[in-house]
Formats: C-alpha cells, structure tokens, sequence
C-alpha cells in the first residue's frame, strides 16, 4: 500500500490511556492503507507513554504527535489536522479515542465519500443511534444539532458530530490555522467552513456509544460556546468576512 492511498486518522487524546491501545489494534485491523496520528496533550495518566509503545510496535503505522499541556480539543485537532496536511495521504479522518466512535464505521465513511469533499457520521441520519447515553442527554445533543443548523441554514443532521473522512483537498480549504473554537463548536464551524467553501457534504449513519472507559471531557464552558458560535459565524456570513 503507498502513502497516495492511505487514510490518516487523527485522535486526540488525554487521559485515554484505558481506551488507546484496543482502538489502535482495531484500526490497524481494518487494512494496511490506515495509519494513525496520536496527538496526546501530555496526558498524566501515561496515555502519551503508552501511544509512543503503540508507535515503536509499528512505526509505519502509528505516529505520535505531543503537545505540552491540555489547550482544548479544538487546540489539538488544528495541530494534529495541520500535521497531517504536510503528509500525503489524500483522506484524512478525525474520530475520537475514547470507542464512541467505531473503527467498523470508519471504513463505511471512507467508502461513503466517494468524490464528496467530507463525509460525516451521522447519529441523526435513518439508521444513525446513540446508545449509552441517558434520555438528557440524547435530547441536548440532539437539540444542539438542530439549533446550530437552524441558525446557519444548512440541511445537515449532526453538526456537533466529530466522526468524520476528509479528502485532503476539502480540508485544505477550510483554513485550519485561523479556527479557535473547541469541543462541540469546532465540530460545527469545521462543517460550516467546508460548506461555505463549496465543499460537498455526505451524511453516513452510525451508532454513537458512551466512552467504554474514562471520565467526558465536556464541560459546561464548551456547551455555552456552543451556543453562541452558529450567530458569530452566522454574522461574519453576513458582513462578508472570511470567517
């Protein structure tokens, strides 16, 4: 397999040292064109220790990238995004490190993309589910989607959904260096982003599950940021900026 035809799969971590090893295993089962891209925020419970063991097993395959201190999600995958544009694979995927997001999904997002720019895993599309996850918290998550889509007028399920294959090109586009939101709001203005590019968009269902191990990294500052996001890109829409 060449690097013109691998998938670089970006996942943050902190404190993911439960979680790591088993989703690694998983992924690198799936084929030889999957390669991983660690980005540990200096996790104290060794999570950075374990991804450079990981690494050393298969250094072809699975890459570290580490940061000094926690900065926020969104922090460590413009960084982690960023490094692997310098690379050539031509999709890149995100997906988080902790098993709500499955490797088994991954492999129908890659094929779902076809000539689309991004392709998303959808919990929200026919045949998309959450499990794990209590009725409240179904209902914010759920309500959050709708909300930022109803603000920025575009026809996607799960703008707060971080399960995603990017073709290199389409993430390219949405100039990465210039994003500073985090958690759920750098989900939403990633999407955004690539729409108001001109990027076509593809939806995928999958079932989202509650971490298998670890504590949510979600806090209530995220969920407020995420709340006035959808206007501020909604007026930079309409004032004309950039962004």
């Amino acid at each position: 397999m060449t690097e013109t035809d691998a998938v670089l799969v970006v996942i943050p971590t902190y404190n993911e040292r439960d979680n790591l090893a088993s989703l690694v295993a998983e992924i690198l089962a799936l084929g030889d064109r999957y390669r991983l891209l660690v980005v540990d925020d200096n996790s104290p419970d060794g999570t950075g220790v374990l991804a450079d063991e990981l690494a050393s097993r298969c250094p072809r395959r699975v890459q570290v990238l580490h940061r000094a201190r926690k900065e926020g999600l969104g922090r460590a995958y413009v960084v982690g995004l960023s490094e692997a544009l310098t690379r050539d694979a031509p999709l890149i995927a995100q997906m988080d490190a902790d098993h709500s997001h499955q490797p088994a999904d991954l492999s129908r997002l890659v094929a779902r993309l076809g000539n689309a720019g991004v392709a998303i895993g959808s919990r929200y599309v026919s045949g998309g589910e959450t499990t794990g996850w209590p009725w409240h918290r179904k209902l914010i998550s759920r309500l959050g989607g709708l909300y930022a889509g109803l603000v920025l007028g575009v026809p996607i399920r799960d703008l707060t959904g971080g399960f995603k294959v990017w073709r290199r090109e389409a993430l390219a586009a949405i100039d990465l260096p210039s994003i500073h939101s985090d958690g759920y709001c750098f989900q939403i203005e990633t999407t955004y982003r690539a729409l108001r590019a001109g990027c076509a968009v593809v939806q995928a269902p999958i079932t989202f599950h509650d971490r298998v191990a670890g504590k949510s990294k979600l806090s209530r500052r995220v969920v407020i940021e995420a709340a006035f996001m959808p206007w501020r890109l909604r007026w930079r829409q309409l004032t004309g900026k950039r962004w």
